[in-house]
């Protein structure tokens, strides 16, 4: 529920109902005159005709209660959707990793072009951004803002959506396309913790909805190849806080989506596979099918990581690269985008050191958790993600 930006007559002269049809006001009444009523469809149109031609400013409260109450269920059939699918489990991967709720994303639907970023068809908060009164925008020298550059190119479609908590912990996401939907390679996922500055790259790979099998080609090993040269963008760990379990910051996710299922906000089931153990999979007998080919299955492989097992690992820094520019992130990322990916980049800022990181993730109770603004800067507002090195 959100507070209405000022009282609304329904009655009287002034009031509403007073410009309904007799038919429609008669049901109106009847419901507001009982404990729970209820009228029907044709009503509730005639109702918010209303509603928004004389109170123009409910238009997005309107707009965002309708979004909550009616998600959109996703037709695997189509390319564009499930291009949208990836973008979404994306993003809310994104709030998982940085202890952001995730509601702010559930208010979303399908945006006017196919092309579009999933970003493009988010319905922002409405209190949250009438709320907004400060400045957004961080100084910059004279480097230009990347995100305002990324909108401005003529061959990528870039949105942006910020999270910002009361301690001035920030997560900037930037949903970037450059390709057409039924041309595109799949979805990346990027999270940039720039008070360490490190990275992890999710690959998105979806499993056969029925059979749960992804049948490796030379495509996939191809952009194996290049992840890895991605990775090399790493250096090696000079302080403890820079040590990684493995080398690896490249993932890939094997997911499955079921055809126009309920909405939810847990994250797709699959299997995280590290880089390099991905590669030893498919050297290995256990995915070797039964004509040559290689599978990749919950049946062959023995060991993967979970959603759950993956977020843990970003939140307390275990995986990713050690000392890699924000120059080359904004690189990699327009990168990728023109290379044929959704890319969904999360860039992390706060005045956390390590050890104020980890004491936040190991803390569970929700009870003191700092206030979140959420809102979508406009284009003229230089971006969050663009900070100079020190």
């Amino acid at each position: 529920m959100r507070t209405c930006p000022r009282p609304i007559p329904l009655d009287g002269p002034g009031g509403i109902l007073v410009s309904l049809a007799s038919t429609h006001r008669g049901h109106v009444e009847r419901a507001l005159s009982e404990s729970a009523g209820y009228f029907g469809t044709e009503t509730w149109q005639a109702l918010r005709d209303v509603l928004s031609g004389s109170h123009p400013e409910l238009t997005p409260y309107i707009e965002w209660l309708l979004a909550k109450l009616n998600p959109v269920l996703f037709n695997t059939d189509d390319a564009a959707d499930r291009s949208w699918q990836e973008q979404k489990d994306a993003t809310q991967s994104l709030t998982r990793v940085t202890d952001f709720p995730h509601s702010a994303f559930t208010a979303w639907k399908r945006p006017a072009s196919q092309e579009d970023p999933y970003l493009a068809g988010l319905i922002p908060d409405p209190v949250e951004n009438s709320l907004i009164e400060h400045d957004v925008r961080v100084g910059l020298g004279d480097d230009a803002p990347v995100f305002d550059e990324w909108r401005e190119l003529g061959d990528v479609r870039c949105d942006i959506h910020v999270l910002e908590d009361t301690t001035g912990r920030r997560l900037e996401i930037a949903n970037v396309n450059a390709t057409p939907v039924e041309s595109r390679l799949g979805t990346d996922m990027i999270y940039y913790h720039h008070p360490t500055h490190s990275f992890v790259l999710v690959q998105y790979k979806r499993l056969h909805p029925r059979s749960k099998e992804y049948r490796v080609n030379k495509q996939l090993r191809d952009q194996m190849d290049r992840l890895e040269q991605v990775s090399d963008l790493s250096r090696k760990p000079a302080r403890p806080h820079e040590w990684r379990l493995s080398p690896d910051s490249c993932f890939l996710k094997f997911a499955h989506w079921r055809d126009r299922a309920a909405p939810s906000s847990d994250l797709a089931p699959g299997m995280y596979l590290p880089l390099s153990y991905a590669r030893v999979l498919l050297d290995d007998e256990c995915t070797r099918g039964t004509r040559g080919g290689r599978i990749i299955s919950y049946e062959r492989v023995g060991r993967y990581l979970v959603s759950s097992q993956f977020t843990e690992l970003v939140k307390h820094g275990l995986v990713g690269t050690v000392g890699t520019s924000i120059e080359r992130l904004r690189e990699l990322g327009l990168q990728r985008a023109r290379e044929g990916y959704s890319v969904v980049v999360g860039f992390e800022t706060s005045r956390e050191t390590p050890r104020d990181r980890a004491t936040r993730v190991r803390n569970r109770s929700t009870k003191k958790r700092p206030k979140v603004t959420s809102y979508s800067p406009t284009a003229s507002q230089e971006s969050l993600f663009d900070i100079p090195e020190p």
